[in-house]
Parts: C-alpha cells; structure tokens; sequence
C-alpha cells in the first residue's frame, strides 16, 4: 500500500522537477562569462618574446607593483627579526629571567 503510494507521489513529482530542471542561475553566469584571455595576453605579449629580468611579465599588469612591495616588505621584515633574533642569541640579550 505504501509503496504504490510513494510510486503515485513520484509519478506527480518527476514532471514538475523535469519542468524546472535547467533554471541554472549561477552555473550559467558561470558558463557564459566573458573571456578577457586575449585582452590580457595582449599586455604579456607585447615587446616580442625576448623577456629577461630588466622587463620581466609580471610586471607589466595594472596591479602588480603593489604586489611586489608588498612582497619585498614582508620578506623585509622578516630578515630584520632573523637578524634581530640571531643578535640576541649570541648577546644573551632580551632573555627572560
């Protein structure tokens, strides 16, 4: 009895999930994003395929010389603790009693 219960309620059911099976909100934002590969690559490619490091590619972006400051900053930084830190071990300095 139930289950030709439950197999009625399914039959009712299937029709109304396949009616609204392809709503895909955000998977077709997804899929038809635009492409902005060639719009960037243009930026990459331009002054040939000769690169070294007095032009390097990454930083040709809008963007990425805050990047690399900030990247030089904590790299900075941390070489000022390691120092610091090797100052004070061999000093016996800023030990706690």
């Amino acid at each position: 009895m139930i289950s030709a219960l439950s197999r009625q309620a399914a039959a009712r059911a299937a029709p109304l999930a396949a009616r609204n099976q392809q709503r895909r909100g955000i998977i077709n934002w997804m899929v038809n994003y635009p492409d902005k590969i060639m719009e960037i690559k243009k930026l990459q490619m331009k002054g040939g395929t000769c690169q070294a490091e007095q032009n390097p590619t990454w930083l040709k972006q809008p963007g990425d010389h805050l990047t690399w400051m900030f990247g030089a900053a904590l790299v900075g930084f941390g070489s000022i603790q390691a120092g610091i830190g090797m100052y004070r071990l061999a000093t016996g300095k800023g030990k706690k009693d």
